[in-house]
């Protein structure tokens, strides 16, 4: 197998598993790859998006993210409510604010009572 094949199919892997993360856990880890000409003292996220090191940011995926030689870490940063009633209530999403609201289904302009909120 030749050296670009086997680049191509690593790099397809670690896209699948960012992904499999990202759908999975409220923080993710994208590792660190080295392209040829690439800047050392920066991390390229998977949309090519290049950052300094040691530099956080927060995208428009209400994540907060870092650089560190190892790779990019990002946390999502909206909590989330989970202890109500999910018979009575709706869960709303807000991603201008990167805020949840829980309403009643039959009276979207009463709020219901939330227990628990996870981040």
């Amino acid at each position: 197998m030749s050296f670009t094949l086997q680049n191509a199919l690593l790099g397809s892997l670690v896209v699948l598993a960012s992904i499999v993360t990202l759908c999975n856990a409220q923080c993710f880890f994208i590792p660190k790859r080295h392209h040829p000409g690439d800047n050392l003292k920066e991390c390229r996220d998977l949309d090519g998006f290049t950052y300094p090191m040691n530099s956080k940011w927060k995208n428009n995926k209400c994540e907060e993210c870092s650089c560190n030689p190892a790779g990019i870490s990002c946390c999502n940063i909206a909590a989330v409510p989970v202890g109500y009633n999910e018979l009575k209530c709706n869960k709303l999403f807000n991603p201008k604010t990167c805020t949840y609201t829980v309403v009643e289904k039959k009276n979207p302009k009463k709020f219901c009572d939330v227990q628990q909120w996870v981040m």
